[in-house]
Parts: C-alpha cells; sequence; structure tokens
C-alpha cells in the first residue's frame, strides 16, 4: 500500500477519492421515492448523520430541504442503523460510502451540497476538500476533528484506528475503535484540497457540547473555506439553551430552519 507524509495516519488510500457519473435513473435504485421529485432538480443535497445514529437523525432537516425543491440522499454509514452495532467498519469503508453516496447525490441535481452531523460531518468535510470540483456547499453540525476532553489524539487515533489494543467502549457507547476510524478520515484531507466547485461552508457549534472540541471544529472547515475561497459562517447556538452535542433531531426540530438558512448562506 502507497503512504504519503504522516504515515499511519495519513495514507494514500484515505486519500483516493474517484468519482463515478450516475444517471438520474442509476441513482434513484439507491433512493426512496419519497426523497426525489420525480427528476433530476435544479439542486440536491447529501445528509450524513452522526456515529451511532442512522438517516432517522436528519429525518426533519431532509424533509425542509424537499420542501425547498431539493433532490435529497440519506444513507446509513456502514455497520449503522438497526442491528448495525456502530463497529467493525473501517476508515476506508467510510470514504468509500461517503463517495459512492456523493456520486448518488450529483446524479439527482445540478448543484449538489452536504450537511454531515458531528462524525458525519467529518466525512462531508473529506468530500468537500477531495472533491471540491462537485460539492458546492457544506453545512457542518457539531463537528468531530477532535473528542473533548481532549485526549493524547494522534496516539488514539493511530492505536485504535489500526485496532492494535483491544477496544474500549466509554460510558456514551462509544467504541474508541469505532471513532478513531472517523478521526483518521479527518486525518487524510489534503494539503491543498480540490476546488472549484465549493462556495460556501457552515458550522454550528453548540457551548454544551462536551463530546467535540470546539476549536478545531471551527478551524478546520474554516481553512478549507479558505483555500477554496469560499465563504464562511461560523453558528454558535446559544448558551443556556440546553443544547448539547445532539442538536439534530425530532428533539431539536424548531432549528432545523436555521440549518437550512445557514446552507444557503
Amino acid at each position: 500500500m502507497r503512504t504519503s507524509a504522516g504515515w499511519p495516519l495519513r495514507t494514500q488510500r484515505l486519500q483516493e477519492a474517484p468519482a463515478r457519473v450516475l444517471t438520474y435513473a442509476e441513482a434513484t435504485k439507491s433512493v426512496s421515492a419519497e426523497s426525489t421529485h420525480g427528476k433530476r432538480t435544479a439542486r440536491s443535497v447529501l445528509l450524513l448523520h452522526g456515529y451511532t445514529h442512522s438517516p432517522a437523525q436528519v429525518a426533519g432537516l431532509a424533509e425542509v430541504f424537499f420542501q425547498h425543491g431539493f433532490n435529497v440522499y440519506a444513507p446509513t454509514a456502514p455497520q449503522h442503523g438497526p442491528g448495525g452495532g456502530h463497529k467493525g467498519f473501517t476508515a476506508a469503508q467510510l470514504v468509500r460510502h461517503a463517495g459512492a453516496a456523493l456520486d448518488v447525490a450529483a446524479a439527482l441535481g445540478d448543484e449538489v451540497g452536504v450537511v454531515g452531523v458531528s462524525a458525519g460531518a467529518a466525512l462531508a468535510t473529506w468530500l468537500g476538500a477531495h472533491r471540491g470540483d462537485v460539492v458546492s456547499r457544506l453545512l457542518l453540525i457539531t463537528p468531530l476533528f477532535a473528542p473533548r476532553p481532549r485526549p493524547a489524539l494522534r496516539p488514539l487515533t493511530v492505536l485504535y484506528g489500526l485496532r492494535l489494543p483491544p477496544d474500549r467502549v466509554n460510558d456514551r457507547g462509544y467504541s474508541f475503535t469505532a471513532v478513531a476510524q472517523y478521526l483518521r478520515v479527518a486525518a487524510n484531507l489534503p494539503a491543498a484540497p480540490v476546488t472549484g466547485a465549493l462556495r460556501h461552508v457552515a458550522v454550528v457549534t453548540s457551548p454544551g457540547d462536551t463530546v467535540v472540541d470546539a476549536g478545531p471544529a471551527v478551524a478546520v472547515p474554516e481553512r478549507l473555506a479558505a483555500q477554496a475561497g469560499a465563504t464562511f459562517t461560523h453558528h454558535a447556538l446559544p448558551a443556556g439553551a440546553g443544547h448539547a452535542h445532539n442538536v439534530i433531531g425530532a428533539h431539536a426540530a424548531a432549528l432545523d430552519p436555521l440549518y437550512f438558512d445557514l446552507y444557503d448562506g
């Protein structure tokens, strides 16, 4: 396997993003009929849920996009959803999943953007960096680039990312090995991103978030936006409103219109 600077975190396999051009008919084989308008639309969006979650996490926001005329694709991440167990997947499987999902979403509309939640936002950022000639907009909701409290990030990502020690599960039910796969993806953003389509990047953080480190959550996408010549928005949810890490779903449906506006710039 070819390697790159920064090995063993950075490897060529996690920096390759081959695209497959699909027809609308081919793409709709992967998408529920309720998520499309029966034809290719001007705009489409890919929604990537967070770790331990499923597309149900983003269903409300998906409906908001659909009502605004978007064709919508919200796939299930590897080993997620009912009976998935939320572990056993690799970083390579995650990037293949994200790339294939973008191929589908790109065939559904003339302009495609990506929304990612938490660990799914790491995948969304990876797509925006490696396939910035396709992705026009990014909305990253409480994105995971480093955990909070922040441990020795590199040893954690290397050891558990490569499955060297036995897995551990914390009090939130998070597998160290599984989370490390997403962190490996985040470690493989290119020094110089692919550009051409990316026009806007928005980030949402929560002051009550005890899961992700807010510093990289803002700095990483802000740097990508600057490199791509895209506009950048950071929206911090108000303190004292009870917002924690998971700020999307049925319990936070009132925020969905805000998220759409942030996506739209």
